[in-house]
């Protein structure tokens, strides 16, 4: 019998101004989100992912201390347990990224991964940290991500993360292919311009280079005061073969749903042995 699984992105707009007293902002985003899940929900989703720290705007734009106090721990913060409830509820897997405190003064831009019975699985931290052109200051926020590649393993697929910037390197991409990710979600805020282009170039690229799936997402909308351009949405999932198989708007909330068939993976690799034709006694140069 096919293995089909019914992936689902969110994408969502600010949904109170960046100048807003933080717990107005995150109690707001988050009764937005626990809306779109529900809707997710009755879609029949079995494992959603949502937006780069869903539950506030890229405050990346701005070095400012206070956006430390939107931090959690995890798993035992507020927002994960949240999560695992309304996972329980649903019987779905959640992907919840958050802006982690580890300890006081040491923060990781983090993906919680929650069983379709509320079971906190692990986290995957981002490795890559931008601190680049003007609006992308992340080395004022996060510590680099100290927990290589896992995969998780649900009822509904062998799950992997990547995070936003991430996803410019083929290294981690195909390191979670290496350990058996069947499903690889990047939760994303990037904005029109620079790397647009890219959007729907690298990630089709690492779902053939690694015959997985891609789950994209991308919030959508202009973040004021800063501003720094449009999140332009159009989250979406790809198969192995790096096509297309549904795509969000560019500037609407909106839950985006495809149904995935693990099985096209055997199918791809009977067909491109990548991973029996690799020769990684002779890569150790890419490592120096």
């Amino acid at each position: 019998m096919a293995r089909i699984v019914r992936g689902g992105l969110i994408q969502a707009s600010l949904a109170a101004p960046a100048d807003s007293p933080l717990e107005k902002i995150k109690s707001a985003m988050i009764d937005k989100h626990v809306a779109l899940i529900e809707q997710a929900a009755s879609k029949g989703v079995q494992v959603l992912c949502l937006q780069e720290i869903f539950y506030g705007p890229y405050f990346c734009a701005e070095e400012q201390v206070k956006w430390y106090n939107t931090a959690e721990r995890i798993p035992d913060g507020p927002t994960t347990k949240l999560m695992q409830e309304i996972a329980r509820k649903h019987g779905m897997v959640i992907i919840v990224p958050i802006y982690e405190e580890d300890m006081t003064g040491v923060f990781y831009n983090t993906a919680a991964v929650i069983s379709e019975t509320g079971e906190y699985l692990g986290k995957y931290r981002k490795t890559h940290i931008p601190h680049c052109h003007p609006g992308f200051w992340e080395k004022f926020y996060f510590k680099p991500g100290n927990l290589g590649y896992p995969v998780f393993e649900t009822t509904f697929g062998r799950i992997g993360v990547y995070i936003c910037y991430d996803r410019h390197f083929p290294e981690g991409a195909r390191a979670l292919g290496l350990n058996g990710a069947e499903i690889v979600f990047n939760p994303s805020a990037t904005v029109a311009g620079l790397s647009e282009y890219l959007w729907k170039l690298e990630q089709p690229a690492h779902a053939v280079a690694n015959q997985y799936f891609v789950g994209a997402i991308n919030r959508v909308g202009h973040e004021k005061p800063w501003d720094i351009g449009e999140f332009y949405g159009t989250s979406y999932f790809c198969n192995p073969r790096g096509k297309i198989l549904a795509e969000g708007s560019r500037n609407q909330d909106e839950v985006i749903v495809a149904d995935l068939d693990l099985d096209m993976i055997r199918e791809v690799r009977n067909v491109w042995q990548f991973f029996r034709d690799r020769r990684p006694e002779l890569y150790g140069e890419l490592i120096k």
